[in-house]
């Protein structure tokens, strides 16, 4: 799990909360945290940018959204060290025995990234048809990342638009019982919740969200692109520590091996 969204959606939340607790002690009014609660601004709200994600992409796209969201609270980042020293590994092997032995490696190798290009390595084909293919891969899936961040992004925007249709309909009713000055407040409060959601969900939730999924898919992209480097190196039969020294290159200096020891 990703503890630093956890941690800062619920500080974000414990702060508004301790802000209207603040707020009651200062004599500024009384805090009843259920007239925060309005399920007819909600459904406005989040209802409304679903429908504006069904708007503006196929509905395939929308139904994988929340597969998508959890990649946000739940991804296990790439050990980009470990990678590297997979990718050394089988390189001493193909030095010492030839192309030929990593064919019995590629049916262990877990990730389908790394067994590909091994694959393709081992069946001799050309390092531009390789480089083509692992190539193409990876610019898929960084198509396929974004379109899933802009529906986040298009229902950010608009969040707050919805936020305010929530509060002119509920305007809309309060002007309509004018002849009740008791209800006046309470209703012009129930109306501005609308604006109060459309802010959290376009502010605290898809906006943060969609740079977490643009940092996540850097993330996968940049360990694609070092088992791409990794499997050209090996098959042009670079020295293994030259294929260490080449991929090192992708860390930063503190993430290197031997980084700690020389600090």
């Amino acid at each position: 799990m990703d503890i630093a969204t956890v941690a800062g959606l619920l500080m974000a939340f414990c702060m508004m909360a301790g802000s209207l607790v603040v707020m009651g002690m200062e004599g500024k009014g009384s805090v009843n945290y259920a007239s925060f609660i309005d399920p007819p601004a909600i459904m406005m709200v989040i209802g409304g940018g679903i429908g504006v994600g069904l708007v503006g992409f196929p509905l395939r796209n929308v139904l994988g959204l929340p597969k998508v969201l959890m990649k946000v609270f739940f991804h296990k980042p790439e050990n980009l060290n470990h990678l590297i020293e997979q990718l050394v590994g089988l390189s001493e092997v193909a030095r010492r025995d030839g192309l030929l032995a990593l064919e019995s490696k590629a049916a262990q190798i877990e990730d389908p990234f790394v067994a590909l290009g091994i694959q393709m390595a081992v069946d001799g084909t050309r390092p531009e048809v390789i480089q083509e293919v692992m190539r193409t891969e990876i610019s898929s899936m960084s198509t396929r990342h974004r379109e899933q961040k802009r529906i986040l992004e298009l229902i950010g925007r608009c969040g707050p638009a919805f936020g305010m249709i929530a509060t002119l309909l509920g305007l809309v009713l309060m002007l309509g019982n004018l002849s009740d000055p008791d209800s006046i407040g309470p209703s012009m409060a129930v109306a501005l919740i609308g604006t109060l959601y459309g802010a959290l969900m376009a502010n605290l939730v898809c906006i943060p969200f969609t740079e977490k999924l643009a940092l996540r898919s850097h993330e996968e992209a940049l360990a694609k692109e070092i088992v791409l480097r990794g499997i050209m190196a090996i098959q042009s039969g670079d020295n293994p520590r030259t294929v260490q020294q080449k991929l090192n290159t992708y860390l930063p200096p503190k993430l290197r091996p031997g980084a700690q020891e020389a600090a």
